[in-house]
């Protein structure tokens, strides 16, 4: 079968969409440099897949590195790019960071991509291109607005890169702009593992119900959304990683109509921060503490999916609920916080 790279491959995405691709079949190849994520996942991996796939730890920021990883992996039929800093809060504080840790590595691999006759690239984007969108739902048609933050300067510059190189190269690509992907495995041998302080709503939501936290702070509530908390598109990560997957055969198989395609990837429903906490509250049986905070800068209103592109195009759709998603979560971080298995990193 095919020899797919996965970039990223042990972060939290990029291990769901790994145990879905070794199902199917795949020959993985995982490049991770451990900076956010844990060398306990390849067990975790294998435990679900019944196969460890192959690690390599290079840095993808250094170029001599990616050449050689390309070399020794000449047989390479895909690669799913995963790898990049995605913390909205701290790209703001330190954008050269997010600038050389997500441009830098994407422009190596497609230089090496870009000499082989046939290659395959699916690229992890984000709603993030659409900055504040005037409408909802976001279709991917919306116009791109300015980025509210250096991250999602990072995955529109990103985008551009790429449809730049299809143009004049032998490269296929798929940009998978996903929303807000949460929960956890349900075996739950691989979840959202944040090294130190979380970046996303959900670990810090988990975190405060184990009494991690004193209180969960919500970021504002005098937005106009429905009850004055920010609106998001809740995807459950293994829906997400499944969509990888389809997306990877549809250009293995030559489906695609173009050299590069874009699908939005959600459920199409919005939820408040508010709702994301009720729904917790419901799985787990227990009051989460809050407390209300200012805005936080580089935040949006409001951002939710229309669908409708993946789901006749791809024949994908989400299936699992807010609240499914929710309960596997807790089932993670119960299980990560009574374990020894991440005792090498704190989180």
């Amino acid at each position: 079968m095919s020899k797919i790279v996965v970039t990223g491959g042990l972060g939290f995405i990029g291990s769901h969409t790994v145990v879905e691709l070794q199902s199917q079949g795949f020959e993985v190849v995982v490049i991770d440099n451990l900076s956010n994520s844990s060398i306990e996942v390849l067990d975790g991996i294998e435990s679900i897949s019944g196969k460890k796939p192959i690690f390599s730890a290079i840095d993808l920021r250094e170029k001599a590195a990616v050449q050689e990883f390309f070399k020794e992996h000449n047989d390479v039929a895909g690669v799913i790019h995963f790898a990049a800093s995605k913390a909205v809060g701290e790209s703001v504080h330190n954008p050269l960071l997010y600038y050389e840790n997500n441009l830098g590595a994407l422009v190596y691999i497609l230089q090496e991509l870009e000499k082989k006759e046939d290659a395959h690239f699916i690229f992890s984007s984000s709603c993030t291109v659409y900055g504040q969108a005037e409408v909802m739902p976001i279709a991917e048609t919306t116009p791109i607005q300015p980025a509210l933050s250096p991250y999602g300067n990072t995955k529109q510059i990103g985008e551009e890169i790429i449809s730049d190189v299809v143009k004049v190269s032998n490269i296929n690509a798929i940009l998978l702009r996903y929303f807000n992907p949460i929960g956890s495995h349900p075996s739950a041998e691989i979840g959202e593992l944040p090294i130190g302080v979380p970046q996303n709503l959900v670990p810090f939501i988990t975190q405060t119900g184990m009494g991690l936290r004193a209180e969960l702070s919500v970021y504002g509530n005098d937005y106009p959304t429905v009850d004055g908390t920010c609106v998001r598109d809740y995807i459950h990560v293994v829906d997400l990683a499944k969509a990888h997957v389809i997306a990877l055969q549809r250009l293995l198989g030559k489906k695609n109509i173009e050299p590069l395609e874009i699908f939005n990837l959600g459920t199409g429903k919005g939820s408040s921060v508010l709702e994301v906490i009720t729904a917790f509250e419901k799985v787990s049986g227990q009051k989460l503490p809050y407390k209300i905070v200012g805005r936080r800068e580089g935040d949006v209103t409001e951002a939710y999916a229309n669908t409708d592109k993946a789901n006749t195009v791809l024949g994908w759709k989400t299936v699992s609920t807010l609240e499914e998603a929710m309960a596997s979560a807790w089932k993670w971080e119960q299980k990560i916080r009574t374990s020894t298995e991440f005792s090498a990193k704190k989180v």
